[in-house]
């Protein structure tokens, strides 16, 4: 049985946490750091994008700035996400693809995902695996409701995939940050996220609370990829490079709201 690092529930603004997701990266490609599980929550809440969207068409990002919202543009593929403060976890897996032991990447989604899928079931809630399709990554639902959504970044043999588990959601103040193209007015956009979107807590009808979610998940990946976890921390290379892309790259308009190549 394999033993990767974990990096255990942390908060942090959105900059820093891609910053440190970068980092991680960096660090498995160099062979400096083990595969590595991280988990983290956002203060302030935040809305990420993925790599190629434009931020202005994916945000409103006149009521980020009105609500102290951060915007940060991931590595990542993928849509836009909101991040709330208190009501979801953000997990990271950085992991050599031979270790993982497949380069495709929808086998690779489904890899990692089965560790969500785990995890919610140690919470009482039983999710599939959707594969997605061209225009969306592969997530976890229930009864066809995304619970968990997922992005990929490939990189010299080693990949980083992210995403979140909706311990509960407020659709209304999700949508007061994330633009849905089809949707004309906010009745649209209410009535199309209660179909597509769900939470832990709406499934089971009971409060989770962080800790419970963020121990079901350690343990849902621990048997879903047979690994032991050694709960570690950040090297002090990985903290100075996560420093720098922060101040260099992540907190920058240009790589937020224009997607310049750093």
């Amino acid at each position: 049985m394999d033993n990767w690092r974990l990096l255990k529930l942390e908060t942090r603004d959105g900059f820093t946490n891609m910053a440190i997701d970068e980092a991680i990266l960096t660090a498995r490609i160099q062979g400096r750091v083990p595969n590595t599980l991280r988990f983290f929550m956002w203060k302030p809440s935040a809305v990420s994008i993925g790599r190629f969207q434009d931020a202005s068409n994916a945000v409103y990002l006149g009521n980020c700035r009105k609500h102290g919202i951060d915007v940060v543009r991931r590595i990542s593929g993928g849509g836009a996400v909101y991040h709330d403060q208190r009501d979801e976890i953000t997990y990271s897996v950085i992991v050599s693809e031979k270790d993982l032991g497949s380069v495709d990447v929808f086998q690779a989604y489904r890899i990692i995902c089965t560790g969500l899928i785990e995890g919610v079931k140690i919470l009482g809630v039983n999710a599939d695996f959707n594969p997605g399709d061209p225009r969306k990554c592969p997530n976890i639902t229930i009864s066809n409701r995304k619970i968990s959504g997922s992005a990929q970044s490939r990189k010299r043999g080693v990949l980083l995939q992210h995403g979140t588990l909706l311990i509960d959601v407020d659709l209304e103040k999700m949508f007061t940050y994330l633009r849905v193209a089809r949707a004309k007015t906010s009745m649209d956009v209410m009535n199309i996220a209660k179909n597509k979107i769900t939470s832990v807590t709406n499934e089971t009808m009971s409060g989770v609370s962080v800790e419970e979610a963020y121990e079901a998940l350690v343990m849902g990946f621990k048997r879903a990829l047979k690994i032991q976890l050694e709960e570690e921390e950040l090297t002090s290379h990985e903290l100075s490079l996560a420093n720098t892309l922060r101040r260099e790259k992540f907190a920058t308009d240009d790589w937020n709201l224009r997607g310049l190549t750093f």
